[in-house]
């Protein structure tokens, strides 16, 4: 891929921008019903567990995992396209965790997102004119500027003015998510939540898209939610990475420290699995295979929800869930036994005020080397 990597910011820099988007223990249960005549609720899918997440105004977080992780459920709920079960959201230092339809008005200028799949997220029977300037219609804006601001837009983002009156159809998948891209941008909003939006392209194409955005990012000051699950994309563009597993984060940390040394070994799997181009350099690495298959989120195992696959697990784990702690440069991770830490850096690790509120304040611990994993090239 021929994107630029992201540099990253100095931490000390990244902690004085203002925080845009808050969610603190943020949860998202699902009913499921049973009985025909008189529904009664027989259990919840735990699609997010306790997540809090702050980010802060400029930058980009990636926001990774396995499909069924609980990614785009945490990204519609953060946008209030889902009303949270439990929890807060804020945005700028504004709670809206409960608001009404009139209260966000407002936030909805400001907040935008992109879907996944840019086939189904336009409306085949509107003409792309009508698509970008469906958002300004809503807010009131006239007619003859809906008109200039949709041509401005489709050039922004790499295509002609006279694509406003063709149908979604004529265009190919990277066309249509340019499209997509263009009417997330009509109300030139401040965050933007990108639903996995390459996952559906070609390599050549990803690259592409990869890149508008950035450009996109430097000159309009956008913040970005990046949710994706190809680790690969979210190195080139995010300045933090979060890992998502069974609806909880399990680790968070500026974008080259994770891919330097993973602490959490559920992290460390999903990097063992990039593909390297090198096919010697592939065949030479390290194999880390977790076994099995993630737990239901009907019913999440007691302790950590990772100690069902992972290599490491102790007795702790099945009992306990782990804080979340934080170590050196902002590298937060929600692990008993983490990878690639020292005795001391364990130590000298402190609870996270982004930890459960179910969760212990053990500790982490260092295995003995008798009982370590080596860490993957």
């Amino acid at each position: 891929m021929s994107a630029t990597a992201k540099s990253v910011p100095v931490e000390s820099a990244s902690a004085e921008r203002p925080v845009l988007l808050a969610a603190e223990h943020l949860t998202q249960y699902f009913p499921i019903k049973k009985g025909l005549l008189f529904e009664r609720e027989v259990a919840h899918v735990h699609a997010v567990d306790d997540v809090t997440l702050h980010l802060r105004e400029g930058e980009t977080l990636g926001l990774v995992g396995e499909s069924g992780c609980g990614k785009t459920t945490l990204s519609r709920t953060l946008m209030r396209l889902l009303d949270p079960t439990g929890g807060t959201i804020s945005f700028r230092g504004v709670d809206i965790t409960k608001a009404g339809r009139t209260k966000l008005k407002p936030v909805r200028r400001e907040m935008q997102m992109v879907f996944q799949d840019p086939f189904a997220s336009l409306n085949p029977r509107k003409r792309i004119g009508q698509i970008i300037g469906a958002p300004l219609a809503l807010h009131g804006v006239g007619k003859a500027e809906i008109a200039a601001r949709s041509a401005e837009l489709l050039d922004r983002v790499g295509l002609q003015h006279e694509h406003l009156s063709r149908f979604p159809h004529e265009f190919s998948g990277g066309q249509r998510q340019r499209i997509g891209i263009a009417r997330a941008l009509a109300l030139e909003p401040k965050l933007i939540v990108l639903d996995e939006p390459v996952s559906a392209l070609d390599v050549s194409i990803q690259a592409q898209i990869v890149n508008l955005l950035d450009d996109l990012q430097d000159d309009l000051g956008l913040t970005y939610l990046f949710v994706a699950h190809d680790l690969s994309v979210v190195r080139h563009v995010s300045d933090r990475i979060a890992v998502m597993y069974l609806g909880r984060i399990m680790e968070l940390s500026p974008s080259e420290e994770l891919y330097v040394k993973p602490i959490h070994p559920y992290t460390r799997a999903l990097l063992a699995a990039i593909p390297i181009p090198d096919p010697r350099e592939n065949r030479a690495r390290e194999r880390v295979v977790i076994s099995g298959e993630p737990p239901s989120p009907v019913d999440p195992p007691p302790g950590c929800v990772f100690h069902t696959r992972c290599p490491r697990v102790q007795d702790i784990c099945r009992r306990e869930v782990p804080r979340m702690s934080e170590y050196a440069a902002g590298h937060l991770a929600a692990c008993h036994f983490p990878l690639n830490v020292t005795a001391a850096e364990a130590a000298a690790s402190t609870r996270s005020d982004t930890s459960p509120a179910a969760s212990s304040d053990t500790p982490p611990q260092v295995p003995s080397p008798a009982k370590s994993t080596a860490t993957p090239q």
